[in-house]
């Protein structure tokens, strides 16, 4: 495998993990900021989809690069 298509993974690998830690990252501080200032479960409830979007993208990235690497061994 060249090393310009690694770098590439690499660099998708590391994206997609940033990715997954901000969502966890903003999900956890959605939660406890909401609940310290009383929002209503509408709002916490959206904080928990728009986690959920980031979490689905995430996956997203991640089986795009498996499916580059798959395509990249023949």
């Amino acid at each position: 495998m060249p090393q310009d298509s690694r770098d590439s993974e690499h660099r998708q690998g590391r994206r997609a993990a940033l990715v997954i830690a901000g969502t966890a990252v903003f999900w956890v501080l959605a939660t406890l900021i909401g609940g310290e200032l009383g929002l209503d479960n509408r709002t916490l409830a959206l904080f928990d989809l728009i986690a959920l979007g980031g979490f689905v993208w995430a996956l997203w990235m991640i089986y795009n690069i498996w499916r580059a690497r798959q395509d990249n061994k023949g």
